[in-house]
């Protein structure tokens, strides 16, 4: 399906730009359908639907070939979290090329060390890459876009390292002078004090980008408030599948039976419906020839 708006014209409305998290095709079309404006292909979601820890297990080139197919399946801005560029600037240069390519209509790298660790692992002592380093990542994927439509995030894991608002500010504005067209604050305390701290003292004229996940008191009205224009519910989607997967496979499984699962699951009518299946039958139908196919016969020798 064909995009009809890029990130910087929703950037135009007056209201939060909120985008949510997905990690399948059916997942991002579940998010179309309940009205949300762009969606987020989490690394953390991709990871946990090949069964793996959220710590660049999984390849550039595996993560594309699903998103290329997200990308097809919704006519709304798909968002690919990137981690730390698969590499240095050459490699981010080359992966923002492919990206666009396959329909991306943004992509968010941050300054997390590679292999990165979800931001929700226990804290460890990796540091950082150097603020300079990062910069030339932002730079190099600025380079590699064809369009500048195409919306290029810098996040910076300064709170999630305890380094403190100062770092998290001096790495920011570092990463939009490179050319970040908006900057991720990642937070996970549970309060909003980092991130209300940030935006205080934030000084460069591009949006800023938060991700309640452990904050989740705050609307995305109250996050705008507070100086956050775009705002990502990152893995909440994942989540509710394993909770809504584990209750019906508990329930046939102590039951030795589906009875009784129906009224909490969906049809398989609502299935179809969200595959396509009404739209492939009238295609089948429109097969139609208006004249006879006659049999063109090989003249004998």
């Amino acid at each position: 399906m064909l995009q009809v708006h890029s990130i910087h014209s929703l950037l135009d409305q007056e209201l939060p730009l909120e985008v949510i998290g997905c990690h399948s095709p059916l997942s991002a079309r579940l998010a179309q359908v309940a009205g949300f404006k762009a969606v987020w292909v989490s690394s953390l979601e991709l990871s946990a639907l090949n069964g793996l820890p959220d710590a660049n297990f999984l390849t550039m080139s595996e993560n594309l070939s699903v998103i290329q197919s997200i990308c097809r399946s919704v006519s709304i801005p798909v968002i690919a979290d990137c981690d730390s560029g698969y590499g240095n600037e050459l490699n981010v240069y080359r992966m923002t090329q492919l990206y666009e390519h396959a329909g991306v209509s943004g992509i968010c790298i941050e300054d997390n060390v590679f292999p990165k660790k979800c931001s929700f692992y226990e804290a460890g002592e990796e540091e950082l890459v150097p603020m300079e380093e990062h910069a030339r990542k932002i730079a190099a994927a600025c380079k590699g876009r064809r369009s500048n439509d195409f919306f290029i995030m810098a996040r910076t894991e300064a709170f999630i390292r305890n380094l403190g608002l100062q770092e998290a500010l001096k790495r920011a504005r570092a990463y939009a002078d490179a050319g970040a067209d908006a900057i991720v604050v990642h937070s996970k305390i549970k309060t909003d004090e980092e991130i209300v701290a940030f935006s205080r003292a934030w000084d460069r004229d591009i949006p800023l980008v938060c991700i309640p996940t452990t904050y989740n008191q705050y609307s995305s009205v109250d996050l705008l408030e507070k100086g956050y224009k775009i705002v990502i519910f990152a893995n909440h989607g994942l989540r509710a599948s394993v909770s809504a997967m584990q209750a019906a496979f508990d329930h046939i499984k102590k039951n030795r039976s589906s009875i009784g699962l129906d009224g909490s699951i969906a049809s398989l009518q609502e299935v179809f419906r969200l595959t396509g299946v009404p739209e492939m039958e009238r295609l089948i139908a429109s097969f139609q020839f208006s004249h006879d196919v006659q049999r063109v016969q090989s003249p004998r020798l």
